[in-house]
C-alpha cells in the first residue's frame, strides 16, 4: 500500500453530535446588493406581488439555506428598526454610516419575514446595540411578536401583520469588540449591556434564544479575554456565543489558503475551551452553544481598492467572483463546521445574494450560481443527521501560515432514518490525486450512491454573467465499495461528496 494514501475508520458507535439544521443558515445585511436588486427589485419580470425575484426565491431554496440572520452586520449598529415598518412608500430615507450608502427602507420587518417565510427558513434577528439599547429592542420583541392588544402589537396589526412573526432567535449586537463598529464598546461595557437586554428580552419570552457577540475574529488583539468578560457577566442569560472568521488567498500562499479550515476548527475549539473555562468557573452545569454567524471566503484585501457606497443607493460593493479553489476552501470550512457540530449549532454564510455571496444577480436581468453554491447546497442536503468521528491518518505537507497539515479534511454525517452516509472531503493538495481507503465495517452500507467532485484543470476557474455554467459539479470516476472497504482517489483541490447508501 501507498504511504500516499488517506484512512479513516467509520464506527456508528463513535460520533460527534447531531446536526443541528441551524447549521446551514445564511445572512442578508442591508449592505451593497444584497438586498435591492438581490433579493428584492419590484419591477423585475420575475418579481412576486412583493417586490422579491422569484428567481432568486426558486435559487435560495435550492441552497437549502435555514436560519436567515438580519439585518446585519454592521449595518444593524446605526439602524432604526421602526423605519423598515408601515406603508413602505412613506418610509424614510437615511444614512447608512456603515456602508456609506443611502437606506431607502423599502425592504424592511414584514418584507423579511414574508421572504424567510417563502425560503421555508427561521428568522435570526439582530438588535442594535450600538446606536441604541434595552428600550429599544424591547420595543422591536413586543412590536414583532405579541399577539396584540398593546401600542406596538397594534401598531403591526395595522401595518398588515394580523398574526405574530414568532422571532425566537435574537442576536444581542453585532461585531461590539471591532472599533469600526458604530457604538463600539469595551469588553465589560457590552457584557453588561448584552445581560441587561438580555434579562429585559426574557421577561417578555423566556424561551427566547439570544446570542451574545464574541470576537470579530480569533486574530483580534482582545480575543478569549473578550468572551471571557462578556461570560462572566452574561453565562446564564445568552444561549450562543457568536463567531466571525473570513478566509482568503494572501501573497499566492494558495497551501495555507487550502488549509484555513485549521484556523477555523482552533478558533472553535479555543472559543469551547474560554465557555467551558467561564462554566467551571460560576460553577454551572449549562454549555453555552456557539453560533458561527458569519464565514465565508472574503477578499477583505480588496477592500481599500473599492469605493465606498458615498451614500449612493445600493451600490455595488464585495461582489466576489469565486473560482474554483475558493470553492474547495468554502467546502473544507463547512467540514469544519460539521466536524464541531456538538458545539456548532448555529451558522450563518456571509452572505446570501451578490454580496461575497453564492447567489448573484443583474438589475433587470438574470441569476446564478457561483461556485460556491454547489458544496453548500450539497453539504444541507445531505449534512442532515449525526456526525460520525472521523480521525484522518495519512499524507501531510507543510504550509507557511499553518505548519504540517493533512491532506485530506473530511467528515461524515450518517442519516439514521434510511442508514445512509455521506462522506464530504477535500484533498488539499494543489497537484496530485490523493487515493482514500476508509474501514466502514461497523456500517449497513451496501452500494455507492453517488461521488460528486468539484475540481477544475483550471484553478481560477468561475461562473460569470457571461458564463453561469463554467463551474458545475462532476462524477468521480472509479470509487469502490467492497466489504466494507470505501475506495476512492480524490482529484487534486477538490471538494468531494461521497453518498454511500
Amino acid at each position: 500500500m501507498s504511504d500516499r494514501t488517506a484512512r479513516f475508520t467509520l464506527d456508528p458507535a463513535f460520533a460527534v453530535g447531531d446536526v443541528n439544521p441551524r447549521l446551514f443558515g445564511s445572512f442578508v445585511e442591508h449592505l451593497g446588493r444584497c438586498v435591492y436588486t438581490g433579493i428584492h427589485e419590484p419591477g423585475h419580470p420575475a418579481a412576486d406581488e412583493a417586490g422579491l425575484r422569484t428567481d432568486v426565491l426558486d435559487l435560495v431554496r435550492e441552497l437549502g439555506v435555514t436560519a436567515i440572520r438580519y439585518p446585519g452586520g454592521n449595518f444593524v449598529s446605526g439602524y432604526k428598526w421602526e423605519d423598515g415598518t408601515g406603508p413602505a412608500e412613506e418610509r424614510p430615507r437615511r444614512l447608512d454610516l456603515a456602508w456609506q450608502s443611502i437606506e431607502t427602507n423599502r425592504f424592511g420587518l414584514a418584507e423579511y419575514i414574508d421572504f424567510v417565510a417563502k425560503i421555508g427558513g427561521e428568522p435570526m434577528m439582530a438588535v442594535n446595540l450600538g446606536t441604541r439599547g434595552i428600550a429599544e429592542a424591547l420595543e422591536l420583541q413586543e412590536y414583532a411578536n405579541h399577539p396584540g392588544g398593546t401600542e406596538l402589537s397594534d401598531r403591526r396589526i395595522a401595518h398588515g401583520g394580523k398574526e405574530p412573526y414568532g422571532i425566537k432567535l435574537w442576536c444581542l449586537g453585532n461585531e461590539m469588540d471591532g472599533p469600526w463598529q458604530t457604538g463600539h464598546k469595551t469588553a465589560a461595557e457590552y457584557g453588561r449591556l448584552a445581560a441587561e437586554t438580555a434579562r429585559a428580552m426574557r421577561q417578555i419570552d423566556p424561551e427566547a434564544e439570544l446570542v451574545a457577540c464574541g470576537s470579530s475574529s480569533q486574530a483580534m488583539p482582545t480575543f478569549a479575554e473578550w468572551e471571557a468578560t462578556v461570560l462572566a457577566e452574561t453565562y446564564d442569560l445568552v444561549d450562543h456565543i457568536s463567531l466571525h472568521a473570513y478566509y482568503e488567498e494572501k501573497d499566492g500562499d494558495r497551501d495555507s489558503f487550502l488549509a484555513s479550515a485549521v484556523d477555523m476548527e482552533s478558533f472553535i475549539e479555543n472559543v469551547v475551551a474560554t465557555c467551558d473555562h467561564i462554566g467551571a468557573r460560576l460553577k454551572s452545569k449549562k454549555k453555552i452553544q456557539l453560533s458561527f454567524d458569519e464565514w465565508n471566503v472574503w477578499y477583505q484585501s480588496q477592500l481599500a481598492e473599492q469605493e465606498p457606497g458615498n451614500w449612493q443607493e445600493a451600490p455595488r460593493l464585495l461582489e466576489d467572483n469565486y473560482t474554483v479553489t475558493d470553492a474547495v476552501v468554502f467546502g473544507s470550512l463547512l467540514i469544519a463546521l460539521l466536524r464541531h457540530a456538538d458545539r456548532v449549532t448555529v451558522a450563518c454564510l456571509a452572505q446570501l445574494v451578490n454580496v461575497i455571496a453564492p447567489i448573484m444577480t443583474e438589475p433587470g436581468g438574470p441569476a446564478w450560481k457561483q461556485t460556491t453554491f454547489f458544496p453548500f447546497a450539497q453539504a444541507s442536503k445531505y449534512g442532515r443527521g449525526k456526525v460520525l468521528q472521523l480521525n484522518v491518518g495519512g499524507p501531510t505537507h507543510e504550509t507557511e501560515r499553518y505548519g504540517e497539515v493533512p491532506l485530506l479534511h473530511a467528515t461524515a454525517v450518517a442519516d439514521e432514518s434510511t442508514g445512509a452516509i455521506t462522506v464530504f472531503a477535500v484533498n488539499r493538495s494543489q497537484t496530485e490525486p490523493l487515493p482514500l481507503e476508509a474501514d466502514l465495517r461497523g456500517l449497513a452500507v451496501t452500494r455507492i450512491a453517488e461521488h460528486s467532485v468539484l475540481a477544475d484543470s483550471d484553478p481560477e476557474a468561475r461562473n460569470t454573467l457571461a458564463d453561469p455554467e463554467r463551474v458545475t459539479p462532476h462524477a468521480g470516476e472509479g470509487t469502490t465499495l467492497d466489504g466494507g472497504a470505501l475506495r476512492a482517489t480524490l482529484e487534486p483541490m477538490s471538494w468531494n461528496v461521497i453518498r454511500l447508501a
